[in-house]
């Protein structure tokens, strides 16, 4: 698994090759730099002893800024460069998330959680990021770091070179035990925080179950002990990095005390000079800081590889539902024939069929409607018909074209559907009807309006088509949202228009008229799935469907002649509307 991980580590840093490379090149500078600076040094003080020369001091101390100066912009260079590249695969790679959600099947995320999903493709993303960037870095930073340093601390002076890197063993362990902790703990704030901010937007979406039911009292207990999660888990987190750096910088300074100890006695032996000793201080000063960030490195490779591995197992999933790899090509407009045969459709772990060899015919330009019962495979059908479901080859068509032919952006434009739960975007009014055609103009958009019986009400806000619908259309009633959804879908020039109890909200006498109206104003092909059969009656023909099956069909009349379950359906309907018209 390791060495799979590092495979992919090398296919997310390939196309960055060269940029990788100049950031490398530019460390090798400054490690280059960084080890003759403390040579320069020792020989500035060394050549005291020859005498005082304030001219000769002036000028190697000017060039000592140069080289500090060239050294630290070189390594701002290669900062900029290696954190680019860690940002820019953060960029690519979240976009590429997304990309690959979109296509992916409702279900599968639904099942899997959008909250894990954001968790993804935010904090794991971010997590990748700091693999890609800081951590190659850091790591090819300490590896220069100890390669061009230990060697020159030794033509110094091996004893005093061993001494001063004897605890660095303790200091890496230190930061390693630590370091893991911190993690751990930094994970946990973050649990926290995203718990904490999953309630907060829970309760503003749920403020008026909350009001009503009224448990405002338990909803901020609820946040009192996740707001106190956080704390605690910040605190813990502080504690530890304020215990680790005293206790880094206590071996730092034991390590130069030993270095000024067992120097003073190589210096009185004549085993090194006072510039050597300078320098040797210098290097371990330079050795410090990698080393302690040592620890943190290897805990941030650790936790990116596992981030890496939670993105790709969302990348590597394939959806069910895809384009066909060699889709038939529509060369002429869709004239809205639907065509069912021997449809049947089965759902992982169901031991019977949802839809159980169903076949019917729609015309182009007819008015048809689907009721049912509940649970009876309406919305399934409804579904199948945009591919929404694995559709079985051979058994749905669109003008005699066989579903899984088309592509999946040529099947949904030439059916417009609108699912009982119309989601609508936190934006205007105008703005969610014309979601499906964005450049749309506000005639078209007044027409839908029109056709879906929603112009009044938009007339009667003070803002009109500009008004907010807020989150999910928390603005709008319930009604008022599923015109608004069904105002998309009219928008759109689809030969067929499928509406999945997109009128359950409406009264039966407005779902009525809306459907009256859209008949009268365009030739399309229109499926209505209802229960409310005030509206399917109004339609060309009905089909009526039982535990999967379509077990009546014809118009109105014919059906209510014939009896059945249409015709119970119609006389509890009918029963219901005289009781609330008596209450």
């Amino acid at each position: 698994m390791a060495a799979f991980r590092l495979d992919l580590i090398a296919r997310y840093l390939r196309p960055h090759r060269r940029t990788i490379l100049l950031g490398g090149l530019a460390l090798l500078v400054v490690n280059i730099l960084s080890v003759i600076i403390p040579m320069k040094v020792r020989d500035i003080i060394d050549n005291l002893k020859d005498g005082f020369s304030f001219n000769n001091i002036l000028n190697q101390a000017l060039i000592l800024i140069l080289m500090a100066t060239l050294m630290g912009a070189i390594r701002l260079i290669s900062r900029q460069l290696v954190f680019g590249v860690g940002r820019q695969i953060e960029v690519d790679l979240r976009q590429k998330l997304f990309d690959h959600m979109l296509k992916q099947d409702p279900e599968w995320i639904q099942k899997i959680g959008s909250g894990e999903v954001i968790s993804r493709a935010t904090s794991d993303i971010e997590n990748i990021r700091r693999l890609l960037g800081f951590t190659i870095l850091s790591l090819t930073n300490t590896i220069l770091a100890y390669t061009f340093t230990i060697p020159a601390m030794i033509t110094i002076d091996p004893l005093l070179t061993f001494s001063s890197i004897i605890l660095y063993p303790v200091m890496l362990g230190t930061v390693g035990l630590f370091g893991k902790r911190m993690v751990n703990q930094r994970r946990r704030q973050q649990e926290a925080l995203s718990s904490l901010s999953e309630l907060i937007q829970e309760d503003l979406s749920g403020v008026s179950a909350i009001k009503i039911y009224g448990q405002e009292p338990a909803e901020q207990e609820a946040f009192r002990e996740r707001n106190k999660k956080y704390r605690d888990s910040a605190i813990n987190l502080a504690r530890t990095a304020s215990t680790l750096f005293p206790l880094l910088q206590g071996i730092s300074s034991i390590t130069l005390l030993l270095i000024i100890a067992i120097g003073s006695g190589q210096l009185e032996k004549g085993y090194i000079t006072v510039g050597g000793l300078v320098a040797l201080i210098l290097y371990v000063e330079r050795l410090v800081f990698p080393t302690a960030l040592l620890g943190f490195t290897l805990n941030t490779f650790q936790v990116g590889q596992v981030s890496l591995e939670r993105v790709e197992e969302l990348l590597r999933n394939s959806p069910r539902i895809k384009d066909p790899n060699t889709p038939k090509d529509l060369t002429s407009k869709i004239k809205g024939l639907i065509k069912a045969s021997d449809l049947t459709i089965s759902f992982e772990g169901n031991k019977t069929n949802i839809l159980n060899g169903i076949s019917f015919r729609i015309e182009p330009g007819e008015l048809v409607a689907i009721v049912g019962p509940v649970g009876c495979g309406k919305t399934t059908l409804a579904k199948a018909l945009v591919r929404m479901i694995d559709v079985p080859k051979g058994q749905l068509f669109l003008d005699d074209i066989d579903v899984n032919d088309l592509r999946l952006e040529d099947l949904r434009k030439n059916i417009a559907f609108v699912p009982q739960e119309g989601y609508l975007f936190t934006s205007t009014i105008a703005d969610n009807i014309r979601y499906g055609e964005p450049l749309a103009s506000m005639e078209r958009v007044e027409k839908s309006a029109t056709q879906a019986r929603l112009i009044e009400d938009v007339r009667g806000f003070p803002d009109g088509f500009k008004t907010l619908v807020g989150e999910r259309g928390i603005t709008l009633s319930g009604g008022q949202r599923q015109r608004t959804a069904l105002g998309r879908a009219l928008i759109i020039q689809s030969p067929v228009v499928l509406l999945d109890d997109a009128l359950a909200s409406v009264d039966n006498k407005t779902a009525s008229e809306i459907i009256t109206q859209i008949r009268s104003q365009t030739d399309r092909t229109i499926i209505l799935i209802s229960h409310q059969l005030s509206a399917a009656a109004t339609c060309n023909r009905i089909l009526v469907m039982e535990n999967g099956k379509i077990i009546q069909e014809g118009q109105h009349e014919d059906l209510i002649r014939e009896g059945g379950l249409y015709k119970r359906l119609w006389e509890r309907e009918k029963a219901v509307e005289k009781f609330e018209s008596i209450n």
